[in-house]
């Protein structure tokens, strides 16, 4: 089996890998500014998607007129069209354009929506598999054979969440054993805190700020991050403002429950929210103490651009950011050197800049483990991708687990031969 890194080698995003040059597992961008892409120049017969974020699935439609075939679950099916007409609408304001109205058309036509547990055959004849990750509601692990008895297997872990949360189960860990291991690597080194903890402490801070009569500014991943900080500020009885994309997506996977942990929660949480519809309303609720809920997780966009204008010199308000902030977005810029670039101004918020690790990725313990019982299976080569330090990954794997471990270079094609 050949496998080309066309992206995620040594950095977060832009997840892209070629195999055998006829099936690409994944194709998005790396949300930075400005926003980085796979490398190109591939012809692949067959698309697997693992799931909807814009950094696995975002240029997707620019493929469009090679005809591949196209896997993925059905939710991602609608996050990914969604996604792709917010990109649309953002790259037509800023004068760009990495692919057509009709390409996304296409590509929710093409599409073929797969359950997990459902193999299914690609044109070269390989058959693929579905394991539910944990990490978003239709996020998915590939389990990817070649055709034969001596063809060799690979399992794609895409990005996976081992522990649950209010929004969904676990990942699914029964799945076969497989020659190659292609791991995410995102929280090597670092391990989350107990959610218990990490829930009263962001409750806490929230309370705090609207008690002094203060906004809580809470920018959210749209899918996935938005739903479940929703679900818990409801729990404690705090029924926020919600913006943005957020919405739509909350109301699509509220159609398609059977991708929750506890729909019925969710749905609560927000019919109890206060939902900004077209932007009308946004002037009235910061007139007042309030918990916002708005696009973008990063601060690259959305309607947190119009919240932080209006906000940032107030010091009883408070950002709280709720995710991983990639080098070179606005969330990492504030953290890093405490200021913003909105639309080209730049700001220094005198408002109180807090982070929590709601992640929707497994940490350090949780990438070992795995990789321990993958190796324990039968895998003879693992790959580590997408992270900061995919190198130190794979170093830890060769002299703790004893198994052969590659960090890959950007463009590098490299043949596996099972024994």
């Amino acid at each position: 089996m050949e496998i080309r890194f066309l992206g995620a080698c040594g950095e977060v995003g832009r997840s892209a890998f070629l195999i055998n040059d006829e099936i690409l597992l994944d194709y998005g961008m790396k949300p930075s500014d400005p926003p980085e892409y796979p490398l190109d120049g591939i012809r692949p017969r067959s698309v697997i998607i693992s799931h909807g974020h814009l950094d696995h699935t975002g240029i997707l439609p620019n493929l469009m007129d090679l005809n591949p075939e196209i896997y993925m679950t059905s939710i991602t099916k609608e996050i990914a069209y969604l996604l792709g007409k917010d990109t649309l609408k953002i790259e037509e304001r800023e004068g760009t354009r990495s692919f057509e109205v009709n390409d996304l058309q296409k590509m929710y036509t093409r599409a073929k929506s797969i359950e997990y547990g459902e193999e299914f055959e690609l044109k070269n004849g390989s058959s693929a598999v579905f394991f539910d990750a944990g990490h978003i509601p239709g996020s998915a692990s590939v389990y990817l054979s070649e055709p034969g008895a001596r063809g060799v297997s690979l399992f794609y872990t895409g990005d996976f969440k081992d522990i649950n949360t209010r929004l969904l189960n676990r990942n699914d860990d029964d799945y076969p054993s497989a020659d190659i291991l292609l791991v995410e690597s995102t929280y090597y080194g670092d391990n989350h805190p107990d959610r218990g903890e990490l829930e009263k402490k962001f409750i806490d801070s929230v309370r705090a700020t609207l008690d002094v009569g203060g906004t809580a500014l809470i920018p959210c991943f749209a899918i996935g991050r938005t739903q479940e900080i929703l679900m818990l500020l409801h729990r404690y009885g705090i029924d926020p403002v919600v913006d943005g994309m957020g919405v739509e997506v909350t109301r699509q996977f509220l159609s398609l429950p059977e991708f929750l942990r506890d729909s019925r929660s969710l749905e609560e949480a927000f019919g109890a929210a206060t939902i900004i519809k077209r932007g009308r309303g946004r002037k009235k609720v910061i007139q007042e103490p309030s918990a916002i809920v708005t696009t973008a997780g990063m601060l690259n966009g959305g309607p947190a651009f119009y919240y932080l204008k209006k906000l940032h010199e107030d010091p009883v308000s408070k950002i709280l950011l709720t995710g991983y902030q990639v080098k070179g977005t606005n969330g990492s810029t504030l953290l890093e050197h405490g200021y913003l670039d909105l639309d080209g101004v730049i700001i220094r918020p005198k408002m109180a800049i807090e982070q929590y690790d709601f992640s929707a990725h497994s940490d350090d313990r949780g990438l070992k483990d795995h990789v321990k019982r993958m190796c324990d299976k039968g895998v003879e080569v693992v790959f580590t991708v997408h992270g900061d330090n995919t190198a130190g990954f794979a170093e830890w794997i060769r002299e703790e687990i004893g198994c052969e471990a590659i960090a890959p270079e950007l463009g590098e094609s490299i043949v596996v031969d099972v024994k």
